[in-house]
């Protein structure tokens, strides 16, 4: 597990040797243990290495054996020593352990087909110096980052928005409408980013550019402007359907888990889990125990607020199975400060809250282990969240008359106080005071209906209205709705699972997931992100993931003896924090001044709805928590990147 960055100039003119230091530098967390570079006319590579794999041979970047292809790698590939075994009995030979040389040698049988053979999460960078041509490359599901831009025909690529601004020439400028993408989902969607002209490459994609030979005055690729579109090489299909009975599925599916799970067991150094007391993770753990001949070390966070803590859940998890298990608990006075590191690590807004513990988590977890499993993509395979089965009612909902489902029941239950007692989504009056937001947006957009901080009518009050009339309307409703038309499915649900695996997957969770525990130079792994896990889960029966207001029935039928009564009765809580509490009480005063002191927030945003949100939010006529805590995240990062 590492980071990456390079430069690819098209007139081979050398490469800036420091720069490409400062941008590796600016990655440092992401690999203590060591760097690498290689440079060539107008090319150069560089990567930092956490060590996990081959501890004595594995430093990149590395080569091919007559050194014409090079290749910095971030990631595990964990089916990597069948893979050698294959490439040395066609004759390949290897200088070292590592699974970054398969890559190499696979591209040398395979050309950019490699990407098919390789099971497990990366992002790389590969200079054919022969061809003069560049590939980068991301795993299927989007587990490892990866940022690129061009500016004077130059191209930059680096595995953090951090780095790749280090390099440029001009500071890019702010892209406003996805800064209106941001309120609306929570995150910026790939392949954007907050910059014009930055893109992230989308997961299962590739990105190739061919400088090919060049003659004196042929400037043919320093013309282009805009960098090549990448290519998606992989898809995942809910078609056709397993015909088997569930007597036989059942088996199939702890074979295949078990498998992923011993897959990304096999390390060098140090491992444990993250384990939160749901489902997904308690499964991983319980795999892990049965395929391990020591302890299982066991990590978790919760809070002094019980209702949004599940550290009971995870200990009785962590004693049926006897694990080495640490806790950490976090409380408001972490938040300021980690608030900052956090937008540091992102290097764009992201307002997913739970990015808090999970750093907290990964800096206690790093303390003792190197590499950590977690149940991460569970809920996304087997339908583990609630509006997966409440959709259909929110559709007939949302099929009432205009007058009531738009003005007159949304009214009623705007009047409702909420003071933010119980993790969004775990209340009855959470739900209700959704029904606007229900009857307002598309159902094709589930996660908009359900999870949006910001409607459609609250981004259009905080915007000022000469920065609304240029816009696109509805921007994150359009994105989600163009997913859920495209998926390769035919129930509405699956099809709502196939959006929120192709937009919320890897726009929030994976990224959370990566930043988070990279920002510790700890490696995560997650099973249930297996691409032949996924592709089988997909082709599960819709009756097999949901059955009345139970999601993931084959999951919990098949690991029924495994866990704990208790974990095996829970509905889905997610990684709630009492916000709502914290910035009415000891972070009100904090709050207030970050969203009302801003002057990036004060040229684009009304103030008047600002101090609305505030003061509704001290009186407890609303629970405005995650609101506020996305703009203030957009502030901390407005201050610092803009």
């Amino acid at each position: 597990m590492c980071g990456i960055c390079g430069i690819l100039s098209p007139d081979k003119r050398p490469v800036d040797r420091e720069l490409l230091q400062a941008m590796n530098a600016a990655i440092v967390h992401r690999g203590p243990d060591g760097e690498g570079f290689y440079t060539a006319p107008g090319v150069g590579l560089a990567m930092r290495r956490l060590a996990v794999i081959d501890l004595d041979t594995g430093d990149q970047p590395i080569a091919n054996e007559d050194e014409t292809v090079w290749i910095v790698f971030n990631g595990e590939i964990f089916n990597f020593p069948a893979l050698r075994a294959d490439l040395e009995a066609r004759g390949h030979r290897f200088r070292t352990r590592t699974d970054t040389e398969c890559i190499v040698h696979l591209y040398e049988e395979y050309g950019d087909d490699c990407v098919h053979h390789l099971r497990g999460q990366f992002a790389f960078a590969l200079w054919d110096a022969r061809r003069e041509r560049l590939l980068l490359a991301r795993d299927r599901m989007g587990q490892k980052p990866l940022y690129y831009t061009q500016q004077d025909g130059v191209l930059y690529f680096s595995s953090e928005l951090s780095s790749l601004l280090e390099a440029l020439p001009q500071h890019p400028s702010i892209h406003l409408p996805v800064i209106d993408l941001y309120l609306g989902l929570q995150y910026i969607p790939e392949p954007l980013t907050p910059y014009e002209g930055v893109y992230k490459l989308p997961a299962a994609h590739l990105l190739t550019v061919d400088r090919g030979p060049q003659t004196a005055g042929d400037r043919r690729w320093s013309v282009v402007r805009r960098p090549p579109s990448p290519k998606r090489y992989w898809h995942l299909d809910y078609r056709p359907k397993h015909a088997a009975p569930e007597e036989e599925l059942i088996p199939e599916l702890r074979r295949r888990l078990r498998s992923a799970v011993e897959m990304r067991m096999i390390s060098d150094v140090p491992l444990g889990a993250h384990l939160s007391g749901g489902i997904d993770s308690s499964v991983i753990v319980a795999l892990m125990a049965q395929a391990s001949n020591r302890p299982v070390k066991t990590f978790s966070v919760g809070f002094e607020e019980t209702a949004f803590s599940e550290l009971p859940y995870a200990r009785t998890v962590a004693e049926r199975y006897a694990t080495e298990h640490y806790e950490f608990t976090l409380t408001f006075g972490d938040i300021p400060a980690t608030l900052a590191k956090l937008v540091a690590h992102f290097g764009e807004p992201f307002a997913d809250p739970s990015a808090l513990p999970l750093y907290h988590l990964a800096r206690l977890t790093r303390e003792h282990v190197t590499v950590a499993l977690n149940g991460d993509g569970g809920d996304e395979a087997f339908a583990g969240y609630w509006r997966y089965w409440l959709d259909p009612w929110a559709n007939r909902y949302a099929r009432l008359p205009g007058f009531l489902a738009r003005k007159l029941i949304p009214s009623l239950a705007r009047a409702l106080p909420n003071k933010g007692e119980a993790p969004v989504g775990r209340s009855l009056l959470d739900g209700i005071k959704r029904l606007e937001q229900l009857a307002e947006i598309d159902p094709r957009a589930s996660i908009l209906r359900w999870g949006s901080y910001f409607s459609p009518a609250w981004t259009a009050r905080l915007w000022k209205p000469e920065i609304t009339a240029e816009l696109p309307p509805r921007a994150a409703e359009h994105l989600l709705v163009e997913q859920f038309e495209s998926a390769l499915a035919d129930s509405f649900m699956e099809r709502t699972l196939y959006t929120d695996i192709h937009t919320y997957l890897p726009g929030d969770l994976l990224v959370k997931a990566d930043r988070m525990t990279m920002a510790n130079s700890l490696e995560g792994r997650s099973p249930f992100l297996d691409h032949e896990l996924a592709t089988w889960a997909a082709r599960l029966p819709a009756r097999m993931k949901v059955r009345g207001r139970t999601g993931k029935y084959l999951l919990r039928k098949a690991f029924a003896d495994d866990l704990p009564p208790q974990i095996q009765a829970r509905g889905k809580q997610g990684f709630g924090i009492p916000l709502g509490a914290w910035f009415r009480g000891p972070l009100a005063g904090w709050a207030r001044q970050t969203l009302l002191s801003s002057d990036v927030l004060d040229e684009w945003f009304d103030v008047e709805p600002r101090r609305q949100l505030l003061d509704e939010h001290l009186a407890g006529r609303a629970d405005h928590g995650k609101r506020i805590y996305a703009l203030a995240v957009l502030a901390l990062w407005a201050m610092h990147y803009t």
